[in-house]
């Protein structure tokens, strides 16, 4: 087992398929359990609504309208009666269905600060994972290789979940030259029809956007997160003269001079991409959390979280239910 640290803090245990002994891997999953409890703890104390408070949860008072409010959640009756725009808020179920969708494709066996794509997914999992366990909450996951997709149904238990991160850590990688599936996966959430809840999608979102179509029909019946895990190296080339690039999806590998010019060119070329991507997942609903490899990224999940509490956690001008 290693641990990949970074120079601001944050730690990742890196899982490599076939690498860890069964004593390394619980050592290794333990201690991100313990680093996400520790972390997140802190933000979980008072009145919590849950990591995504939508539609599919039970309806609580209303209010005035705010710049930014899902207008989903518009009250006309409220509206008419005060003739001011409100909104009705929502209240967590005391019981949730959360599934992942874990994308693990070549793409994602990739990393350059000490730690692989790969292993901010599983932390990812493990982070939404505690969040939203306990109170009798569901939580299963669908792990997508691109050669395979595993199932594991959605139960409630501390077993359940250690189990369930065990299972994705050790997920065998996909051969080279075999394409990651993105849209399957997906697709995989919406057959057989799931118990409404929440679907949390975690990838790097590289390649074509051909799963927009079946995100928004996950988000007809569920709220929705994605989770974008990232690396440096997918933003930006360094300076380091010739180098020959492999790309794992594809098989293929070219030799590249890495000038100004053509470093200027990806690093446009990912920006734009970037930002298809958000405007693909805000446009079907699913608010972005985006990781990096050379960051403190549990500070990044307390910060996405305390943020969607202050977002959704106002109090203000309450009209009493009617």
């Amino acid at each position: 087992m290693s641990i990949a640290a970074h120079a601001d803090g944050g730690s990742l245990p890196s899982f490599r398929s076939g690498e860890l002994r069964n004593p390394e891997l619980s050592a290794a999953l333990r201690t991100l359990e313990l680093t996400v409890r520790r972390r997140l703890d802190g933000v979980l104390h008072g009145e919590h609504l849950g990591l995504i408070p939508g539609p599919g949860t039970e309806s609580g008072d209303a209010r005035e309208y705010q710049p930014g409010d899902d207008v989903r959640q518009m009250d006309w009756s409220v509206t008419a009666r005060t003739t001011h725009p409100h909104v009705r808020e929502s209240v967590a179920d005391r019981e949730l269905e959360t599934w992942l969708v874990v994308d693990l494709s070549a793409s994602l066996d990739f990393g350059t600060t000490g730690a692989e794509k790969r292993d901010l997914a599983v932390a990812a999992a493990a982070a939404v994972t505690h969040l939203t366990s306990g109170g009798g909450n569901r939580i299963g996951a669908i792990v997508a290789t691109g050669e395979r997709t595993v199932r594991i149904p959605a139960r409630g238990g501390r077993l359940h979940a250690q189990a369930m991160l065990r299972k994705i850590a050790t997920t065998p990688h996909a051969p080279d030259g075999v394409r990651g599936d993105l849209r399957g996966a997906i697709e995989s959430l919406r057959r057989p029809q799931r118990r409404r809840g929440l679907a949390v999608v975690i990838s790097d979102f590289l390649g074509p956007i051909d799963w927009e179509r079946s995100m928004r029909a996950v988000s007809g019946r569920h709220d929705l997160l994605g989770v974008e895990v990232l690396d440096p190296r997918d933003l930006e080339l360094p300076d380091v003269g010739d180098v020959v690039l492999h790309d794992p999806e594809t098989g293929r590998t070219r030799e590249f001079h890495t000038s100004a010019g053509l470093r200027a060119d990806f690093a446009a070329a990912a920006q734009a991409h970037r930002r298809a991507v958000e405007h693909t997942l805000r446009g079907c609903g699913a608010p972005v959390l985006a990781l990096r490899t050379d960051r403190d990224w549990i500070a990044d999940v307390v910060r996405f979280v305390a943020s969607r509490r202050h977002s959704y956690g106002a109090r203000v001008n309450r009209v009493p239910r009617q």
